[in-house]
């Protein structure tokens, strides 16, 4: 029988290492972390780079996961797009929330995670790239509901599920909920996917106007929200900015 290939075994090594990073790193990390030259290196990255495995920052030259490991089916190119336009702009808006921020589009009835920027501290934090989360009872996913980037009735004609005691679950509290996103230009879950945390989104639109995509911050109820529950109003006016920052850079004039 044959044994394991060792290229192989090294380029998984790779994806693993960049896969549980919070940054993109450099050639000279990947190899020392791994314990191999740089040559050898080298020769995966790129590789991997060409069949968009991984992606490589034409600034720094660093690298980090490419948008084709997100999900397999996902157009890559419309992600990746997505992806670059926000991932200054995430950066910045985690700096000046002091929270995680997630980048999410629709996918097959859930929101795919296509970019997440760890809460700047050193606590523990896992990566959600590529996680895929319920669309009723996520910031994220409500935003892309009320806004028509995914189907409304799929989503209610399936019985949603409840997380907690909080999640909306019944057509008319979600409809509702949906409604009041419209109005205000920005979305919240509080507590209905995960006890004890909470997050607000904003939309990210393409060209046309049309929403593309979502961001959003979350992180501790005791920080995203004020005493009466409601997101702090400091914290949804620096999303929105990122957010129409973001959809200016996709083409969006009118944000």
């Amino acid at each position: 029988m044959a044994g394991p290939v060792q290229s192989i075994e090294r380029a998984a090594a790779i994806l693993r290492l960049l896969a549980g990073g919070s940054r993109r790193m450099g050639l000279g990390e990947v190899a020392s972390s791994l314990g191999l030259a740089k040559g050898t290196a080298h020769g995966i990255l790129r590789t991997l780079q060409h069949v968009d495995f991984v992606e490589q920052d034409p600034a720094t030259g660093k690298y980090q996961l490419g948008a084709a490991l997100l999900h397999l089916g996902t157009s890559y190119l419309d992600v990746n797009e997505l992806r670059s336009r926000s991932i200054n702009w995430a950066d910045a808006l985690a700096a000046r929330s002091g929270e995680a921020v997630r980048l999410g589009t629709p996918l097959e009835g859930r929101v795919l995670v296509i970019h997440h920027v760890f809460r700047p501290d050193d606590t523990l934090q896992t990566l959600d790239v590529g996680a895929l989360l319920p669309l009723h009872a996520s910031s994220l996913g409500k935003v892309l509901l009320a806004f028509g980037a995914t189907p409304v009735d799929a989503v209610l004609e399936d019985a949603p599920e409840a997380y907690t005691r909080h999640t909306l679950v019944h057509p008319e509290e979600i409809n509702r909920a949906l409604t009041e996103i419209r109005e205000l230009g920005w979305g919240a879950e509080v507590q209905e996917m995960s006890m004890g945390e909470a997050g607000v989104a904003a939309p990210i639109r393409g060209q046309g106007g049309l929403v593309v995509g979502a961001i959003g911050v979350s992180g501790a109820v005791e920080r995203i929200c004020d005493t009466k529950g409601r997101p702090q109003s400091a914290l949804i006016t620096v999303l929105r900015e990122a957010a129409r920052a973001i959809s200016r850079d996709l083409g969006a004039v009118r944000w």
